[in-house]
């Protein structure tokens, strides 16, 4: 049984590589056409002006961010619009009266999340290479991180469709929760800058940690404990996986 259950979550994982790679014009251009100009804007223009930032130029500073930010809204864009999709289509139905445990079909679309988002994050990272010339401090919790994350967000966007009713509904978080929590995750900004209180309600905010320890894997510096940080992830990580399980299981906004 084990081996036709990988079967089912390699065609899902297929499946899903697939489909954003059929269309990389929509799927994987327009990412690395966007952190270019951030590079060009907030880099290069307006970095000149405000010069070092944490002992390294401006531009080093704001690049793992950026990286870490298109990971998390690839990630999370691909498991909403395709979950949803077959949801909505009825091909959901499918998978869900085949043999197959729900852990796989929730592992297969999470994969397929998690592989646009690593992909996406190798191109943004290419891109930054022609900006700056950096060479991660700590590898292996570079990965780790972006992982994490990507496995996180992709989560988040199937707990997202299950919820959805419409198309409009899945760009409801993306729009007024991902892109404030992004923003001010410390991807422009070191958290040293700011006061008590609001590095406080900074604190708040999971992006922060994510990023927090993604940039310490890139330049060995971070404003956050990265064990702190990683036991944050995880935890995350564990909890959203709980409640798709939940909701998948118990078949919650996918039978009519």
């Amino acid at each position: 049984m084990r081996g036709l259950y990988f079967i089912a979550f390699k065609s899902i994982l297929i499946k899903e590589i697939t489909r954003f790679t059929r269309i990389w014009i929509q799927t994987l251009l327009p990412p690395a056409i966007t952190m270019t100009l951030y590079f060009l804007i907030f880099g290069n223009l307006v970095g000149s002006r405000i010069g070092e930032m944490g002992g390294v130029s401006y531009m080093e500073f704001i690049a793992p961010g950026l990286i870490m930010m298109s990971v998390i809204t690839n990630s999370y864009s691909n498991v909403a619009s395709s979950f949803f999709s077959a949801k909505f289509q009825r091909n959901l139905e499918e998978i869900l009266v085949a043999p197959v445990p729900h852990l796989v079909m929730i592992a297969g679309y999470v994969a397929g999340g998690v592989a646009r988002g690593l992909l996406v994050g190798l191109i943004v990272t290419l891109v930054a290479m022609f900006f700056v010339d950096f060479q991660p401090q700590h590898p292996l919790l570079v990965v780790l991180t972006v992982f994490l994350t990507s496995m996180l967000f992709a989560l988040g966007g199937l707990i997202n469709a299950v919820f959805a009713r419409s198309f409009d509904d899945i760009s409801i978080i993306p729009t007024f929760v991902l892109t404030p929590l992004t923003y001010l995750g410390g991807v422009f900004y070191s958290l040293s800058l700011l006061p008590d209180f609001w590095l406080g309600v900074s604190k708040l905010n999971p992006v922060v940690y994510m990023i927090n320890v993604f940039r310490f894997g890139f330049l060995g510096f971070a404003d956050i404990s990265v064990t702190t940080s990683l036991i944050i992830i995880g935890f995350f990580c564990v909890a959203l996986w709980g409640i798709a399980y939940y909701l998948v299981s118990r078949g919650i906004g996918l039978r009519s």
